[in-house]
């Protein structure tokens, strides 16, 4: 009787029997995979326990503080729980950065100066990150400071180009930092392991021993049950309406890193001489530490639903990256779908099965930041939350559209349904 019950409610809510079945069909099939993601799960539930009952964390650690927040105990033990999460020397947690680039920006910016270069060894880094950097001019980049950039593009399999990355460091004697970002931003790379980021860290750093490394983290935490913190990077960088927010994180970001990095992002989010003394965090506290502690489950739901979300479209013969059998490295699920009609449908689909404005049909539109039209599904309780049920892509070649999120599995699950649901409405698939 209860999966009858079942598939009368999600005929209820707008998905046919067929489109019920075959996702019944692929789900049964991942069984055992998704037995293996819960395992890590539980592996990363315990080292975020182990690290908030290590720091003593208790509910005075709650409490609002206003002004200039001034010995916020709440802060500063969330901090020291980071660090202990990520096994870093220290951390900087704030509702005071805004996103994941501007959490970048900062860990950029304050640890360059003027005829320093930056090495992206990854590739092209995330769009938002161009005019930061000054790829693509913007007023206050790090172009206009006097920072040089050099690009390193990976391998046509997605690897590292070791012997160009020793080529650019050993012919620029300026290269200051080398960054790195881990998952696949609007590009149908694979996303990087942290087995992969861990070997090229140590290569760089037998190359030129003092060079920063930072790592780009967004949409990698808690996937994989270790972080590229715990190989060597400099700095682990990564946004809390991400992974690590848990999808109760209202705002914020954070860096992961050496005593050395932290302190000069300090200074450059605050000021010259305020640091990390400053910087009240107006009640947002115990959704910081309560989303860090659900992050493990929620990121586990997260994956099941990208790697459903693969076996789906993989077998509807849409090019999928990572494809349904690779290992997962962040939660972000690529389908390409050639042309626009597609994505646009797609991302409707995601759009109709949100708790938060489903009765909105998003359109593409000249985002900020990006060099094309983009298209946002994001019915969520915290506006732009990627850890939330949400997809996007921009309105370019090859019309890929960007899945990731999901608080709980079961949602992620029938937002790709309802999202096939629209592609077979307007016969681009057929089942």
């Amino acid at each position: 009787m209860s999966e009858l019950q079942r598939i009368e409610q999600q005929k209820a809510l707008g998905l046919s029997e067929k489109v019920i079945l075959f996702g019944k069909e692929i789900e049964d099939s991942l069984k055992e995979r998704f037995s293996e993601i819960d395992e890590r799960a539980e592996i990363n539930q315990l080292k975020v326990l182990k690290a908030m009952q290590d720091c003593k964390v208790s509910d005075i650690h709650f409490a609002a503080t206003t002004g200039y927040g001034y010995n916020d105990l709440g802060r500063d033990t969330l901090e020291e729980v980071y660090a202990k999460v990520f096994h870093t020397e220290a951390a900087i947690v704030r509702p005071q950065i805004t996103c994941g680039t501007h959490a970048l920006a900062l860990a950029l910016s304050a640890n360059t100066r003027p005829g320093d270069r930056i090495v992206s060894i990854s590739g092209k880094p995330y769009d938002t990150l161009e005019e930061v950097i000054g790829i693509r001019d913007s007023i206050g980049s790090l172009k206009e400071y006097g920072v040089s950039y050099s690009q390193v593009d990976l391998l046509p399999d997605g690897a590292f180009n070791f012997e160009k990355i020793k080529e650019v460091i050993t012919a620029n004697d300026d290269v200051k930092m080398a960054i790195i970002q881990r998952s696949k931003g609007y590009q149908t790379r694979p996303t990087l392991s942290v087995a992969a980021i861990a070997e090229v860290i140590a290569y760089v750093k037998k190359i030129k021993p003092e060079i920063i490394v930072m790592v780009d983290n967004c949409y990698g935490e808690f996937v994989d049950i270790v972080e590229p913190s715990d190989f060597g990077a400099d700095m682990t960088v990564g946004s809390l309406i991400k992974n690590p927010g848990g999808g109760l994180a209202p705002i914020g970001g954070y860096i992961c890193g050496t005593t050395e990095c932290v302190e000069q992002i300090a200074y450059r989010l605050t000021a010259p001489g305020l640091g990390k003394e400053v910087g009240a965090t107006l009640g947002v506290m115990q959704s910081f530490y309560q989303g860090l502690f659900l992050a493990p489950t929620v990121v586990a739901g997260a994956v099941k639903g990208a790697i459903f979300a693969a076996n789906i479209f993989e077998k509807l013969g849409f090019h999928v990256v990572p494809n349904g059998s690779e290992p997962r490295h962040d939660i972000i699920q690529a389908v390409s779908f050639c042309t626009p009609e597609g994505l646009v449908a797609f991302c409707q689909g995601i759009q109709a099965a949100a708790p938060v404005d489903s009765y909105v049909s998003p359109e593409p539109w000249a985002m900020p930041g990006y060099d094309s039209d983009v298209i946002m599904a994001a019915g969520a309780f915290v506006q732009g939350s990627s850890i939330e049920l949400s997809a996007d892509g921009p309105l370019k070649p090859p019309y890929a559209a960007y899945f990731q999120g999901g608080l709980t599995w079961y949602h992620a699950k029938f937002g790709i349904l309802m999202a096939l649901q629209k592609l077979v409405d307007r016969g681009i698939v057929k089942l």
